[in-house]
């Protein structure tokens, strides 16, 4: 397995240098699509159910294709959708895939990355997952039926769309993620919690506040689409009972008002597994600012990533690219399973025990419940490694790479730091989810560090870390 592995990524590499002799004129092209639900709808991402019976603000998927060519041969492509979702559950890539493909025969279907922006209060996509007795509420094989055709419609549009473009990036700087995973005196780590207890002693890990983002114009200088690339999820209004793609919403409302009603903006989110737009500390006072100055926090959050995508785009416009070199690499790698240990089952056993009296903890009680599955599968020696889909790529001077998972902030920051890219755009949630901790994170416990939020652990955290580190310097390596 490892020596046919090396085999590929050689023949891959071979390739890769080829490619890259020279650089290609670059074609691009962008579309947006509603994939806001017809109502009532469940929505996903908490523990108990929520009937959406309004909409809010409407959830999108934004798409752009790139395509590098030399003369009428096509050298590279790649397709991004970046949904308003949760996630991308099982099941969802493979069917936009198998529906796209007859429509545009010209791209390399295996090129396409769908990713989500966590907003919580997009509907769900798998059928049992929570308890609904309404028979005028949209069920999930209905929404993922009428999402599939609008993914495909809006891929098909941004791919027909592409024409010859320039590419700039840069970055800056927004306060929009903050850490929201803490360690007390008796050793327990939590999600958020209350920190004004007297045996809260910090903040478990770190934070990134970096906006990086890419630019693309037609050759009439006018802006076709930008991804923007921020380390938090999009769930500011997580709990609420309606449709609302989250900070985003505001996000593409302000920069389309300044630069063009036909901008495409994308959501990619980082490497925030354990990061979330929900103040830690200094509350009163942050919301003091944000009153003083007449807004919502969406409305302040909004602001704070437009002007960092200001900032950069007053940058990039000053270096703006059309004979990029591009490289699309997709590979499958294989994460081991995070074991359940016997420890672990048994306290499953009782938190079933313990939500198993009303019927509206059912999510929490399945939640547990394949705690007990998968240690009875382990023990039977049924190990099932995580196969998961990563992309890397290179344009120009930036490494772009994707990962299922919500990814700890720490593993992104390993990654920015080893890459020999200028920049590095992490894109989490390009596949079902489920958290990877830290080592840290998994000895001190809590909800996303526990063994009920990981199919993969640490471990995997790791391997994702230096497949994906391997994968960025093979396009760089015949710069050294």
């Amino acid at each position: 397995m490892h020596n046919s592995r090396l085999l590929l990524a050689t023949l891959c590499f071979t390739a890769l240098v080829s490619s890259m002799a020279s650089a290609a004129t670059l074609h691009v092209g962008a579309h947006t699509t509603s994939i806001t639900p017809e109502l009532p709808v469940a929505l996903t991402g908490q523990m108990t159910t929520r009937i959406a019976r309004s909409v809010e603000s409407e959830i999108q998927a934004n798409a752009m294709a790139l395509e590098s060519r030399e003369g009428d041969t096509v050298i590279e492509q790649a397709l991004f959708v970046a949904c308003g979702l949760v996630a991308i559950r099982e099941g969802l890539l493979e069917r936009v895939r198998e529906e796209l493909a007859p429509r545009i025969p010209d791209f390399d279907i295996q090129k396409l990355v769908l990713s989500a922006t966590h907003t919580h209060t997009a509907p769900v996509l798998l059928e049992g997952k929570y308890e609904v007795n309404d028979p005028e509420v949209m069920t999930p094989t209905a929404y993922v039926d009428f999402l599939v055709l609008r993914v495909v419609d809006a891929a098909e549009a941004a791919w027909k769309s592409r024409r010859p473009a320039k590419a700039g990036w840069g970055m800056s700087h927004a306060v929009v993620a903050y850490n929201r995973r803490s360690y007390f005196e008796d050793g327990h780590h939590q999600m958020y919690g209350d920190i004004r207890v007297d045996g809260f002693r910090g903040i478990e890990g770190p934070e990134d506040h970096a906006v990086e983002v890419l630019f693309f114009w037609g050759e009439d200088d006018q802006l076709i689409t930008t991804a923007v690339n921020i380390a938090c999820p999009a769930q500011e209004v997580e709990s609420r009972n309606a449709v609302n793609a989250d900070f985003w919403h505001p996000v593409r409302e302000g920069l389309k008002e300044k630069y063009g009603k036909d901008l495409v903006v994308l959501g990619w989110i980082g490497a925030a597994g354990d990061q979330s737009p929900h103040i830690r500390y200094r509350q009163k006072a942050e919301d003091r600012m944000r009153e003083l100055r007449g807004l919502t926090r969406l409305e302040e959050i909004a602001r704070r990533v437009i002007n960092a995508w200001e900032e950069a785009y007053e940058g990039a416009a000053k270096e703006k690219f059309d004979d990029l070199p591009l490289v699309h690499q997709v590979e499958t790698i294989q994460l081991p399973e995070r074991i359940v240990t016997e420890e672990e089952m048994n306290d499953a056993k009782k938190e079933i025990e313990k939500w198993s009296k009303d019927i509206k903890f059912s999510r929490r009680v399945k939640w547990h419940e394949k705690v007990l599955t998968r240690y009875e599968r382990q023990q039977g020696g049924d190990i099932v490694p995580y196969a998961m889909e990563l992309h890397t790529l290179r344009l120009g001077d930036i490494a772009i790479a994707t990962n299922d998972f919500e990814f700890f902030t720490q593993y992104g920051i390993q990654i920015k730091a080893k890459s020999p890219a200028l920049h590095s755009f992490l894109i989490q949630l390009a596949g079902p989810g489920t958290y990877i901790p830290t080592p840290i994170a998994a000895a001190g416990g809590g909800y996303s560090a526990i063994v009920q939020s990981n199919d993969v652990g640490p471990e995997g955290g790791q391997v994702i870390v230096d497949e994906t580190v391997r994968a960025v310097k093979e396009m760089w390596a015949e710069e050294k």
